[in-house]
């Protein structure tokens, strides 16, 4: 086990400074040796799991190989985990700092110890000169996570008071300019560093904090201040910020009055009607409410600005009047946020107090989730269990153990109407990571962190494109609130109002219907083209309890009585059915399967998976690849909503098939085949982690000792060959055979199949022999018939 240590209380220079050197030497892991500074603890409340973090109490000492410490140099900076120092099997010890008047007593095997401004700074350097240097050979360089690249910038941003600070220095910035060309959130960024208020602005800040209006709409909190002073005053964009991060206002409009020729120093904020002849007026407006435009609301008054951050500056106005009249139109922006009913996963996973630990272990793994929920006998939820919980009695020997021994039971529980702004506000406060949802008692849902950070990503990238004005950053794709209408124009009104009827349907039960799959794809590749759709995949998230046969097929059973010259197929076991049209006059030739949210899980390696009914999520995370886990929701509320939970939509841009998780090939060797093939229909490239992870399942040979162990060669193989049949009927099989040789993947089919030189001139010769039969064929069709003979 690689770990890296931060110092005690740990800032985000230590955090930064951590998360670069697990980019640096994948595998290690980050150990807050003791606690952290308040603003790290609230950013870690949510971004968490985006790092390898690892609690100390967890670190099995025998098993530590290396050690890295980052932004200290002495032992009682890492508490208790400086004992490590000193055990014997630790046979490196790196140390990371800018701290040149530390004295060191940690025996380093090697050390950097330079003066800059942020020991982050040492460690971003490392990774551009990895990376100049893989794009030097040739190879493919990897790009930072946005996660990593923020995080990494807020800890120069802190320690260098954004480069404010005496200690900062040019490589401090010019490791700061390329942390945001990986991507780093200047949101995220804005949200945790603090700058420093001038003299008259701290009076002013004193000031308005006493004659603040605060109101509370929709959950969110507005507020607005008029302030008199004798001349402008520069840096009130500064004072907004920081009034609405010490009131926890949402929205803020700041209002500065003062007299042009005149001093007057009157506070008017409760003036109830006199307005100075002469004056002028600056507002500053700041929302951080999706759906509010700031530049829209102060457009007419001759302002204008951002959706976000507007500003006006104006004169003889009466100023109380002009800022009630924005606040008023502010006020009628702000939008009614989310619910937990419309975040929450549903159904929940649950377990019986009873349970073992060890049992909890294999349920977790099997699911892929951070925690379970358990309910005692009457179903009334009785505690949460992390996986964090488990690993450490793991670790303890109590696999044997019941759960309840180690859930938490003291919890924090939410309604379905509760509103995303005190479901963050719990999470953060609690650091929750998950918040059940009861009704009635009940547990009907679950809303975790990621839930919550996906909307916040969603709503900032809505209001990015809102803000440039950009149709979607990709070159094919729009936005998403206009794609239902993209979906209307490209299909026949038939088929429309087939879907539309669809959605009402699931709607009157309360379920909610999405448009998956390869039409999303295409439907986003080529928005100018009329696309011939004759296979739509539907998914339906219901709520678990629909019937044994799932919302999927009931769904389907649904439409069949509406449209009974369709043809119904039913496969119970999958939860899935179809509806057929053969030469139909309204539909052509149209295949419609209808499944419901499913989860998978494959017993050992090649298997036909197991399903079972689980949310839309779940069932887009056990798709071959990004780009076809894209969904499209047809149902109100929201209808029209593109949901793209892994990054397909900015794969799409970048033209890469990227597989979704480590595993996905060794489960299912078909999607090696699947790859290669949409790689060169859509001429796409393999991403390079995806290639490494086809590389490693065929070298692992783990397919051949399956097959051998289990007997199961049949079921593999005709779904391989199946795939296999794919390829060699498309017009691109020359290509994808090509790539699936260089590959050597034809080894899934046998250990000794190969694209070797004898097999190569024996499929040519044959594709040759079939083009010159299709063309004598098409010859005779069009030659006249023989006289007869006299």
């Amino acid at each position: 086990m690689d770990l890296v240590l931060c110092h005690t209380t740990a800032d985000f220079d230590a955090l930064g400074a951590a998360v670069g050197l697990c980019v640096l030497r994948p595998g290690s892991r980050i150990v807050l040796t003791g606690g952290c500074h308040p603003t790290v603890r609230d950013f870690l409340a949510l971004h968490r799991d985006e790092y390898p973090l690892i609690e100390r109490r967890s670190v099995n000492s025998e098993h530590i190989r290396s050690i890295s410490i980052v932004d200290a140099n002495n032992r009682d900076r890492l508490g208790k985990a400086a004992e490590w120092l000193d055990l014997p099997h630790v046979t490196e010890i790196a140390v990371f700092d800018h701290h040149l008047e530390a004295h060191s007593d940690i025996p380093a095997t090697t050390t950097q110890l330079e003066a800059v401004g942020a020991t982050t700074t040492l460690i971003v350097e490392k990774l551009r000169e990895k990376m100049t240097d893989e794009a030097g050979k040739g190879d493919k360089a990897s790009l930072l996570d946005p996660s990593e690249a923020t995080v990494m910038a807020l800890g120069i941003h802190v320690d260098t008071g954004s480069l404010t600070f005496e200690g900062a220095t040019s490589r401090d910035a010019s490791a700061l300019a390329w942390l945001m060309e990986q991507g780093a959130s200047l949101r995220v960024i804005a949200e945790y560093v603090e700058p420093g208020l001038s003299p008259q602005l701290q009076d002013l800040l004193k000031e308005a904090l006493n004659n603040l209006r605060l109101e509370t709409l929709h959950g969110y909190t507005a507020g607005w201040i008029l302030l008199a002073t004798d001349a402008y005053v520069p840096g009130l964009s500064t004072l907004a910020t920081r009034l609405m991060d010490l009131t926890e206002a949402d929205a803020l409009l700041l209002g500065n009055v003062y007299k042009f020729g005149e001093k007057d120093n009157r506070n008017i904020a409760s003036d109830s009607g006199q307005s100075p002849v002469s004056n002028r007026l600056t507002i500053i407006g700041r929302s951080r409410i999706e759906g509010t435009n700031l530049n829209e609301l102060f457009k007419p008054l001759g302002g204008g600005g951002h959706a976000r951050a507007a500003s006006l500056a104006t004169r003889d106005v009466d100023p109380l009047l002009t800022l009630e009249r924005l606040a008023d139109g502010l006020k009628a922006q702000i939008p009614h946020p989310l619910t937990a009913r419309e975040l929450m996963s549903s159904p929940v996973r649950t377990i019986r107090p009873e349970t073992s630990v060890g049992e909890t272990h294999r349920i977790l793994l099997r699911y892929g989730h951070s925690g379970l929920a358990i309910v005692d006998e009457g179903d009334l939820l009785a505690g949460i269990i992390s996986r964090r919980d488990i690993d450490i009695a793991l670790h303890h020997g109590f696999s044997h153990a019941p759960v309840k021994g180690y859930m938490t039971w003291q919890l924090k529980t939410i309604s379905p109407d509760t509103l995303l702004p005190e479901i963050e506000s719990l999470m953060v406060t609690y650091d929750i990571g998950r918040l059940p949802v009861l009704e009635n008692g009940q547990l009907v849902g679950i809303v975790t962190r990621t839930d919550v950070l996906r909307e916040l990503h969603q709503q900032k990238t809505r209001e990015q494109n809102s803000e440039s004005g950009n149709r979607g950053e990709l070159p094919y794709c729009p936005l998403p609130e206009s794609i239902e209408q993209l979906l209307r124009s490209h299909v026949s009104p038939e088929l429309w109002q087939l879907l539309s009827q669809a959605a009402n349907i699931a709607q009157q039960r309360g379920w909610q219907l999405y448009i998956v799959g390869g039409a999303v794809r295409d439907l986003l590749l080529a928005p100018n083209h009329k696309l011939a759709l004759t296979d739509i995949d539907l998914v339906v998230d219901g709520d678990g309890r629909s019937s044994d046969a799932g919302a999927g097929v009931n769904l389907a059973s649904a439409l069949q009585k509406l449209y009974p010259a369709s043809r119904l197929d039913i496969h119970g076991q999958f939860q899935t059915a179809a509806l057929l049209w053969h030469k139909n006059s309204a539909f052509g030739s149209l295949w419609v399967d209808i499944a419901t949210a499913r989860t998978e899980f494959y017993p050992y390696p090649a298997a036909n998976p197991e399903v079972e009914a689980s949310s839309i999520r779940q069932d887009l995370y056990r798709r071959d690849f990004t780009i076809n886990a894209l969904a499209v929701r047809l149902s109100v509320p929201r209808s029209g909503e593109l949901l793209d939970f892994f990054g397909g939509l900015q794969d799409l841009k970048a033209r890469k098939i990227r597989v979704l998780h480590a595993n996905s090939f060794i489960e299912d060797p078909t999607r090696i085949y699947r790859a290669v093939r949409f790689a060169v229909r859509l001429g796409f490239e393999i991403e390079p982690q995806t290639e490494g992870y086809i590389r490693h399942a065929l070298e692992s040979g783990i397919y051949y000792r399956i097959q051998g162990e289990n007997g199961r060669v049949p079921a593999l193989e005709t779904r391989l060959k199946s795939e296999l049949k794919y390829i060699l009927q498309a017009p691109y099989w020359k290509v994808a055979l090509q790539m699936l040789g260089d590959l050597q993947a034809l080894r899934c089919i046998h250990p000794s199949l190969e694209l070797n030189r004898e097999l190569w001139r024996q499929l040519r010769l044959l594709d040759r022999f079939y083009k010159r039969k299709e063309e004598g064929r098409g010859k005779r069709e069009e030659e006249p018939p023989p006289t007869p003979p006299k």
